[in-house]
């Protein structure tokens, strides 16, 4: 069975302020994949992540997301490109003015939602998944650091992206809650959607095996 391909970057570059981070990338990731990304603090892994959602160019090569190719993309796509895409942040970036059921549901509102019972449907369904549907009517700073970590992640799953990219989720959570994180984005890679986790845990990598590609010296190599 031919896997559907997610992600396809041959020789990439990637620069920042004009200088190299990342050269000569090559990676496939396929739907269902949980992928790390691992490497020290500045080596390269989140403007690696940034480049698959348009935040940052490509500098050199080819760099495919889905049908859009990177290098090419017209700006006006660009939001039509980050609906398939779920993003986890490690410093959360939730709403703080506002509850976690709110929080969700103006990302719906966002991106086009409009229905009532189907924004509450769905976010009641995230939430399910997440483990959280009982904490719609929380504010962030009423909850801990990985019942807010689940909420990003419920946040990520609203509309359904084929590829979540979790930028080192757990680095702001104790062993035992990052562990339970990283499970959950497991779980969820085990139903079809593409993981890419970017980490310098390594008790982690060992603790829930995956593919393990690894940014050093403006590379990226598979391990």
């Amino acid at each position: 069975m031919v896997q559907e391909q997610l992600v396809n970057y041959a020789n990439v570059q990637l620069n920042r302020d004009e200088n190299i981070i990342l050269r000569n990338v090559n990676l496939t990731v396929n739907r269902g994949d949980f992928l790390y990304i691992i490497g020290k603090v500045g080596s390269g892994k989140s403007t690696l992540m940034k480049s698959m959602y348009a935040e940052l160019p490509i500098a050199e090569g080819s760099a495919r997301v889905f049908d859009y190719e990177l290098a090419s993309i017209k700006r006006k796509l660009v939001p039509y490109l980050r609906r398939k895409i779920g993003i986890v942040f490690q410093d959360f970036q939730l709403l703080i003015d506002r509850t976690v059921e709110k929080n969700l549901e103006f990302v719906l509102r966002a991106t086009g939602w409009k229905n009532k019972r189907e924004i509450k449907d769905r976010i009641n369904e995230v939430l399910v998944q997440v483990g959280m549907q009982h904490k719609t009517y929380k504010m962030p700073h009423e909850l801990s650091g990985g019942e807010q970590q689940r909420v990003v992640i419920a946040r990520a799953l609203l509309n359904s992206p084929s590829l979540i990219l979790a930028d080192e989720p757990t680095g702001n959570l104790d062993p035992e809650t990052g562990s339970q994180i990283v499970s959950l984005l497991q779980d969820i890679a085990g139903r079809g959607t593409a993981v890419i986790m970017s980490t310098h845990n390594y008790s982690i990598v060992q603790a829930f095996p995956g593919k393990i590609m690894r940014c050093e010296n403006m590379g990226l190599q598979a391990v």
